[in-house]
């Protein structure tokens, strides 16, 4: 007898197939962007805040690519965030949904991360008394708050260096980060679906699944 999923089952699996396609287009979206803020932000604690405001008002289409740059950061994390929820709701517990739960979360704090770190790079004075009180927080943290505090800072105090840490963090580390796990995120998805579409495959998988219960 032919074991198959029920109606509910795959219409959350294939709205986690297709936001999975959403998040990679917006990680595209927002490092192509970014790619093109870099040519003119300077990370410089005296020049970062100018830079931006150069780019949204002297650079042809340069509030264009700031917008675009701003919506898809935050559409990767609502994107993530809801994927998150719809595979909980459609049980997808088994082995075969491990790879996609564990690049999914990880994106996501990746993503917050990168949330986080692009608020401070504007430099503007919310985004430096906001740096200044998080990093009291982070300094907090038992055993490792105080080198947390000079990776982020470079030193004692704020500065162009601490700019220029923070630049790299968000523009190669965190970046390069989210798009590797959007592509093994979506990859992981297309595998589990690739499996139920196999008749075979599924019976064993649910059979399996019985068994372990």
């Amino acid at each position: 007898m032919l074991i198959q999923e029920s109606r509910f089952d795959t219409v959350m699996r294939r709205t986690a197939t297709i936001l999975s396609v959403v998040i990679l287009t917006f990680c595209l979206i927002a490092a192509s962007t970014g790619i093109m803020l870099s040519i003119y932000y300077e990370p410089a604690s005296g020049r970062a805040y100018q830079s931006l405001r150069m780019i949204t008002e002297q650079i042809e289409y340069g509030w264009l690519f700031r917008k675009a740059h701003y919506i898809a950061g935050n559409g990767i994390i609502v994107a993530a965030l809801i994927q998150i929820v719809v595979m909980f709701l459609g049980r997808k517990f088994t082995k075969s949904w491990y790879t996609a739960w564990v690049s999914g979360i990880f994106l996501t704090l990746t993503v917050i991360g990168l949330s986080w770190t692009s608020m401070i790079l504007g430099w503007d004075q919310v985004g430096f008394w906001r740096f200044s009180i998080e990093l009291g927080t982070i300094e907090a943290i038992p055993f490792i708050g105080q080198q947390l505090r000079e990776i982020l800072t470079g030193g004692s105090g704020i500065s162009t260096l601490t700019v220029q840490r923070l630049y790299t963090i968000h523009s190669y580390i965190l970046s390069i980060a989210a798009i590797v796990l959007s592509v093994v995120h979506l990859f992981s998805v297309l595998w589990v679906e690739k499996q139920v579409s196999n008749p075979q495959e599924l019976i064993q998988g649910v059979g399996a699944s019985v068994a372990e219960s």
